[in-house]
């Protein structure tokens, strides 16, 4: 049982950094605005700053909280795919707040049960393990970023709506893939730093209470 335990706690830890990595990344608004300010995307696009944010918080919004339904851009047309798409990503941004929550609390519990019981070591191989992942992943994604965006959508996606056609869909043009790339790297830097910080929190505390 004690064993079940810790499978089942030691995959809450890493279920709740992925998603509250996440979490953080979809909130991490000063990317969107380092990404259009360096790439001059408002000029690019005709439109000012502010006028651009604007849209990019509707979007937030919408992909967000449940009581909006339906997505307005106040200056982006978009097609019956398009909307599709992003009513995907709504959905899988609620997947991903449904399992930060409950892993939160399984988290809760799990750590609760090995500080009581003196077995925090438990922890110290797992964040080890753990911390040599994003390295990697960080790695692919400097050789060949367009394959990994490319795998990331055929994953999550059982259709073709992500691949927007700027004729029908010009909110593509705001949001280039650089900024995607961006997302990914504060992403893994987030998750790597957690697992760091987990592997020598742990290895500190078990050294001092066994």
């Amino acid at each position: 049982m004690t064993r079940v335990k810790d499978v089942l706690g030691i995959v809450s830890i890493f279920l709740l950094i992925i998603t509250l990595s996440i979490a953080v990344t979809i909130w991490f608004v000063p990317l969107y605005q380092f990404t259009i300010q360096t790439q001059n995307i408002p000029e690019v696009l005709g439109l000012t700053y502010d006028k651009l944010m604007d849209n990019y918080y509707v979007l937030l919004q919408y992909l967000h909280f449940p009581w909006i339904q339906e997505l307005k851009l106040p200056d982006f047309t978009s097609s019956e795919s398009g909307l599709l798409h992003f009513y995907e990503v709504k959905l899988l941004f609620y997947l991903n707040y449904s399992v930060l929550f409950i892993s939160l609390i399984s988290t809760l519990f799990y750590l609760k049960f090995v500080k009581r019981a003196r077995r925090i070591w438990v922890l110290i191989k797992p964040f080890f393990i753990a911390s040599l992942m994003p390295p990697v992943l960080l790695l692919f994604l400097a050789v060949n970023f367009d394959r990994m965006f490319v795998s990331f959508h055929q994953i999550f996606f059982n259709n073709d709506a992500w691949l927007f056609n700027p004729a029908t869909d010009p909110i593509i043009n705001a949001l280039p893939q650089d900024f995607f790339m961006y997302c990914f790297i504060l992403f893994f830097v987030l998750i790597e730093t957690s697992f760091v910080l987990g592997y020598q929190i742990s290895k500190k505390c078990a050294f001092n209470k066994g």
